[in-house]
């Protein structure tokens, strides 16, 4: 029996429903019952109908499917697969925020670990930030922790968007010179640009996109090639969805390390023995599910 089937069987066997982001590895969209961006995996793991999910992305997004399904087993396929960005904020800096902004709503990225949440007023995500902080009825916002898309959403709205010094290390490395090189090279091809890339250069884009947004910008455009600037596993996502266009990649080593951690026979194992197990204390779950019960409910 091959990788695959085993996969299935064990799916089938342990009632299990497998989640991936779009960044994960080509192999693993073979055995995802569902592929997305956050915003769609988190709504996807709030409906689901399953005793088992298993996550194929990092721990932050296993941690949010945990939080909508309390009472079901979540499963991260690649135990080590953090998320730097995730990382350089904690709740005790959101905190400090907040007594230094007393007046300050708190919008935090989906990005984030579920102990920061809990210190958050509203979750969003890289689909729905800018309707998300416009929405709110603050006019000062704590964005945490992703500078670029803080700067990205401040440019789209008349509210003061407080940052920290927070970035995903793959956009923040799209520099303004790969955009000329990639005008260069495809003067046809319009560039759609992920919203954690550097103001400066989502200025010379063409779309600024979520990567569920990208699909629909690759789908509805009329174009026959595409500059894409996010993570080059978006790459054969689009292949996949348009296999009648052509896609390249605007920075071609934009590779996020941790989503590509995960493995076939990760995801097996991990079904087979129930392990990678995501336990989070019931106090954090219940005070982070309302920044993303509100984020839901505003999306």
């Amino acid at each position: 029996m091959s990788i695959l089937e085993e996969i299935k069987r064990l799916k089938e066997e342990k009632k299990a429903v497998i989640l991936a982001h779009n960044y994960q590895p080509s192999e693993i969209y073979q055995v995802a019952d569902f592929v997305g961006d956050s915003l769609e995996l988190a709504k996807k793991a709030k409906d689901v109908q399953a005793d088992i999910i298993v996550f194929c992305g990092v721990k932050f997004m296993a941690e949010t499917a945990k939080i909508l399904n309390p009472s079901k087993k979540v499963l991260l396929a690649a135990k080590q697969a953090g998320c730097r960005m995730a990382e350089m904020v904690d709740a005790g800096m959101v905190r400090a925020m907040k007594k230094k902004y007393p007046q300050a709503v708190v919008a935090c990225y989906v990005n984030t670990t579920a102990e920061t949440k809990t210190e958050c007023d509203v979750c969003v995500t890289s689909a729905n930030a800018a309707k998300v902080v416009n929405s709110l009825p603050q006019e000062q916002v704590i964005f945490v922790p992703d500078k670029n898309l803080g700067a990205n959403v401040a440019a789209n709205s008349k509210k003061e968007v407080i940052l920290v010094d927070g970035y995903c290390y793959v956009h923040n490395d799209i520099r303004v010179k790969d955009v000329q090189r990639a005008r260069a090279l495809y003067p046809q091809a319009p560039i759609m640009i992920h919203p954690e890339s550097c103001p400066e250069v989502v200025e010379l884009c063409d779309h600024v996109c979520s990567t569920s947004q990208m699909i629909s910008v690759a789908k509805s455009n009329g174009a026959s090639s595409f500059v894409v600037g996010t993570e080059i596993g978006m790459i054969a996502k689009l292949r996949q969805e348009c296999p009648d266009k052509k896609f390249f990649p605007l920075k071609a080593d934009a590779v996020c390390q941790d989503m590509k951690l995960t493995e076939l026979q990760m995801v097996k194992d991990c079904l087979q023995l129930g392990s990678n197990e995501i336990v989070l204390e019931k106090d954090v779950m219940d005070k982070a599910k309302g920044c993303i019960d509100k984020m839901l409910a505003l999306s």
